[in-house]
């Protein structure tokens, strides 16, 4: 667990909280660790079901409010709701904001590589961990050929660029156009992949469409990977994208899954 890395890279004394369900689904929560005048770290990724999690971090956190804790900082590993960030038809809700403000009980907030720069600033005092040199640097030892990095979309080519270059590789990116919540238009846009191992990254990897779009543009590649920040993997995607001709899938601890085979841990530690 990330928690676990955490405190033995930092020295850190973990604690585990007692966490249940009672029989109507509400959450019980019980620290038995004294806390007063404590600096206390709660580490709580906001993976699906994000509610669930949601409700546990916010209750975590008063309670350790109320049993004392001198100062107090949220670790996100994964910040749930960050791409509704702004109103993309008139009524919606703007939910990260209302996630920012449940969140102003802490003394700082840790997140890792949030979606976007909107959804930080409705933060009061937030930091962001950047990882996708961490991304690169494990890339590098997996033995790729000729290999190139490549952004789904324009948006995301700093984060790319930054793996890349960790990598020594080269990168570049696709036009990518959101149509629905599960379906995406990648541009057809010719990217020199012959021979090649290509590794499409992302920060958010969720049901996978923009993977199998972007495969469809990588004729005669050697092999195709696919790397994340945060694997949510949700529904069939890992099928659909081994189906689309990803060879490999690999994505950090932030959200831990069988394919979290890059810790966060160092960079969050820095921060910390």
């Amino acid at each position: 667990m990330l928690s676990s890395q955490l405190s033995r890279r930092l020295g850190w004394k973990l604690v585990r909280p007692e966490i249940r369900r009672f029989p109507d689904g509400e959450i019980y929560l019980r620290i038995t660790s004294p806390l007063k005048g404590e600096e206390v770290v709660v580490v709580e990724s906001l993976s699906p079901p994000q509610n669930d999690h949601l409700a546990e971090l916010l209750l975590l956190l008063d309670l350790c409010r109320d049993l004392g804790a001198k100062k107090l900082t949220a670790v996100i590993p994964y910040l749930a709701y960050a791409r509704q960030d702004k109103r993309f038809k008139e009524g919606e809700a703007l939910s990260i904001k209302t996630v920012a403000r449940l969140l102003e009980v802490v003394d700082k907030v840790l997140v890792v590589e949030a979606h976007s720069k909107e959804a930080l600033s409705y933060f009061r005092r937030i930091e962001e961990v950047k990882c996708f040199s961490l991304l690169g640097n494990h890339l590098a030892t997996l033995g790729l050929r000729n290999p190139l990095f490549l952004s789904p979309d324009e948006g995301s080519i700093e984060r790319v660029k930054e793996a890349a270059e960790a990598a020594g590789a080269e990168f570049d990116y696709l036009q990518k156009e959101r149509l629905t919540g599960t379906r995406v238009k990648v541009e057809r846009k010719k990217i020199d992949a012959k021979g090649r191992d290509v590794v499409i990254l992302d920060d958010i990897i969720s049901t996978g469409g923009t993977v199998v779009e972007a495969c469809k543009s990588l004729k005669g590649a050697r092999k195709v990977l696919a790397c994340c920040v945060h694997g949510l993997f949700v529904r069939d995607a890992v099928t659909r994208m081994r189906k689309a001709g990803i060879s490999r899938i690999l994505s950090t601890d932030t959200v831990e899954s069988r394919h979290s085979q890059i810790t966060v841990a160092p960079a969050i530690a820095e921060h910390l």
